[in-house]
């Protein structure tokens, strides 16, 4: 399960990079409730997204050349540096080296080498995220790539994950854990194959009430539905969104705990 206890190579910071700050920023706080607090004149337009007080993620403006709206996905490591070298001798990318963000931490932009991106946030002042797993938060955070063979074995040389299959109707799901603890208890995410001409990508999932009120409430804010809701049995019921600008996420009210 995600939670704010971050241990290497777990969720621990998320954000959606914009061509207008105003305009996301009045989107996600419609759809979402979320309010957007700016970081500061020092920040270059960048801001967190914060619920009941409480960070769940943040907004910025896009940075890198050629770069569209997307969602980025962070995982935690002790050396944002080793990491970064890890990536690069195991195929994948270093879009922005590593680099410090004032005294908050250190992180890099990096891409595997399916062309998934993602990134690394190595923690100083800023742990990550302050809420997970409830409504309106991260729950989960999904790979969607033509090579799952393939990324599995660059995640588990660079991050240190673990993995297991798990049979869905009509495909095989892998599902991930970070490298400690119980393996149930650390799982954070999962594979999934891209459908049709969708590039691979990392798709951010946050829970909802109710996940046909979200999708109405998308539409009405200009976004837009990739996936309409559907029912996962013993999973959920979920669907596949983008914000007015591209950026896709995924919402899911959970299925109720069995037993």
């Amino acid at each position: 399960m995600l939670s704010t206890e971050f241990v290497t190579g777990s969720p621990n910071w998320l954000d959606v990079a914009s061509p207008d700050i105003a305009t996301s920023a009045a989107f996600y706080s419609a759809v979402f409730g979320w309010t957007f607090q700016p970081a500061g004149p020092d920040a270059g337009g960048y801001g967190f997204f914060q619920q009941d007080g409480r960070t769940v993620a943040a907004l910025g403006p896009l940075t890198e050349n050629g770069a569209d709206a997307a969602w980025t996905v962070y995982f935690k490591s002790q050396d944002a540096d080793a990491t970064a070298h890890s990536v690069t001798r195991h195929g994948g990318t270093v879009r922005v080296d590593p680099m410090d963000v004032m005294d908050a931490g250190r992180m890099a932009c990096l891409t595997d080498p399916q062309g998934a991106d993602f990134a690394v946030w190595q923690p100083v002042s800023v742990r990550g995220l302050e809420s997970t797993s409830e409504r309106g938060t991260l729950c989960w955070a999904e790979l969607h790539t033509d090579d799952g063979a393939g990324a599995l074995a660059f995640y588990r040389a660079v991050l240190g994950w673990r993995f297991q299959e798990l049979p869905v109707p009509g495909m095989t799901y892998t599902v991930l854990s970070t490298g400690e603890g119980d393996q149930e208890d650390a799982t954070f995410g999962g594979v999934a194959p891209v459908q049709g001409d969708e590039r691979s990508r990392w798709l951010p999932y946050f829970a909802v009430d109710d996940a046909d009120a979200l999708v109405s409430a998308v539409r009405d804010n200009g976004g837009s539905v990739v996936m309409p809701a559907m029912d996962v049995p013993d999973v959920g019921r979920m669907a596949h969104l983008a914000d007015p600008f591209g950026a896709r996420f995924a919402v899911i009210r959970p299925a109720p705990p069995q037993g």
